[in-house]
């Protein structure tokens, strides 16, 4: 790990890009810019035929350097650091405060790498890498700059608590308009707070204690310290987060604990009408069978006529 102070005098963490790493990456644009070179002589021997060999000799070494010199330039600044190598390994080269490398400084990268590298089989930039704390070869000690990577490990500082006596009015104050980058300031402010000398602990807190006012109602009360007025919204702000998400996930069980994840339907009975049966006239049922109304001038049923106990018609009542 290596600590970078930027112009606002906020330390961050970064790290160094080790030697094989950065030679890992080398390889990569070293065959993109391979294949750039074979392409362009191809295209010069084609047009040898009706060109003179010092003009064709001329047209090579043009290509050839600005293959070799512009590539890494053109790369760099079009993405703030990361050529094709370096993006697929997770590197990107930045400034010595931190910042976005610029078109001069990656120019001299390239004019330097261009000796170091490939005119001198890369022996100058091993040294200078195996004996800079912070791996720079001579390109980027004359440029001031440097390659860190981006997949690397992070030290995390502890999130900052609340002051007691600002507990109650932190508790009512307004925090939705107040930005993520604003958010990370204060965070890298207070992290870096033991680090800082008196007086730029006291510049920058009064600073960034401002800027976080305009976002912030109702203001703090009267004579409380910047760094503690920064922990008090930042620590009020995580707690509301952390409410937030307990919510969320108390929701979520109560909403599966309420509707199962698979249930059968109900499915409601089935009322069949009885199969119709003929009356025997040798056996009769245990009970009164109802009387089935049918036509008034055919007379009763037989089915409607009772029988005793032997089986012979019952003498009506």
């Amino acid at each position: 790990m290596s600590d970078l102070v930027t112009g606002d005098a906020v330390v961050l963490d970064v790290s160094p890009a080790q030697l094989p790493i950065r030679a890992a990456a080398l390889l990569v644009d070293l065959a993109v810019q391979a294949a750039t070179v074979i392409g362009v002589l191809l295209l010069v021997a084609r047009t040898a035929t009706v060109t003179d060999d010092s003009l064709a000799t001329a047209l090579t070494i043009l290509f050839i350097v600005l293959v070799f010199v512009g590539y890494p330039v053109l790369a760099e600044t079009l993405t703030r650091g990361r050529s094709l190598g370096k993006l697929a390994l997770g590197l990107r080269v930045v400034s010595e405060d931190g910042g976005p490398v610029m078109f001069r400084q990656s120019l001299f990268r390239a004019l330097a790498g261009f000796v170091e590298i490939y005119l001198l089989t890369g022996g100058p930039a091993v040294i200078s890498s195996l004996l800079s704390a912070k791996g720079k070869r001579l390109g980027d000690v004359f440029a001031g700059t440097m390659v860190i990577s981006e997949r690397g490990p992070r030290r995390t500082a502890p999130p900052p608590e609340m002051p007691p006596l600002l507990a109650a009015w932190a508790a009512r104050i307004e925090l939705s308009r107040l930005p993520e980058d604003l958010i990370h300031t204060a965070r890298q402010y207070l992290a870096r707070l033991p680090e800082l000398s008196p007086a730029v602990q006291q510049e920058m807190g009064t600073r960034i204690a401002a800027q976080t006012a305009a976002f912030v109602s109702p203001p703090p009360p009267p004579g409380v310290p910047p760094y503690a007025y920064l922990s008090a919204v930042l620590a009020e702000r995580r707690r509301r987060h952390l409410e937030r998400l307990t919510r969320r996930a108390e929701a979520r069980r109560a909403s599966a604990q309420q509707v199962p994840p698979y249930a059968a339907p109900h499915l409601a009975p089935v009322h069949t009408a009885a199969p119709y049966t003929a009356v025997s006239s040798t056996a009769a049922p245990a009970g009164p069978h109802p009387a089935v109304p049918g036509p008034a001038s055919a007379g009763p049923h037989p089915a409607a006529v009772s029988t005793g106990p032997a089986g012979g018609p019952r003498p009506p009542a």
